[in-house]
């Protein structure tokens, strides 16, 4: 990833997201929980990041919020959540063919 930012960088996980991917490794189908255990396998060099959810907002709505306030890239394969912050020119760093990153967006 240091050589697609070209520059140092302190990988971030949300505690909503954290807890989100739990939820997923305990409750969702048998792909979703492999995808899920793998996903919290990789945030493990992250640093946690406390975020709270306000009334009525849903995780994407946390992820865009805190991008916002903390000013950094968002690293998602959702569609629909890197669209939303292509639409606000928020960078998105995405799993390209498997085995490739790419960052979508400026830094």
């Amino acid at each position: 990833m240091a050589k697609l930012l070209n520059q140092k960088y302190e990988p971030l996980l949300l505690s909503t997201t954290q807890l989100e991917l739990r939820g997923i490794a305990e409750k969702g189908t048998p792909k979703l929980r492999r995808q899920a255990q793998t996903a919290l396998n990789l945030t493990r060099k992250c640093k946690l990041v406390n975020a709270e959810r306000k009334e009525g907002e849903t995780n994407d709505d946390v992820v865009v919020r805190m991008a916002m306030q903390l000013k950094c890239a968002v690293a998602t394969n959702d569609a629909v959540l890197r669209r939303r912050l292509r639409d606000i020119s928020i960078p998105v760093i995405y799993l390209r063919q498997k085995s490739r990153l790419e960052l979508e967006g400026s830094l």
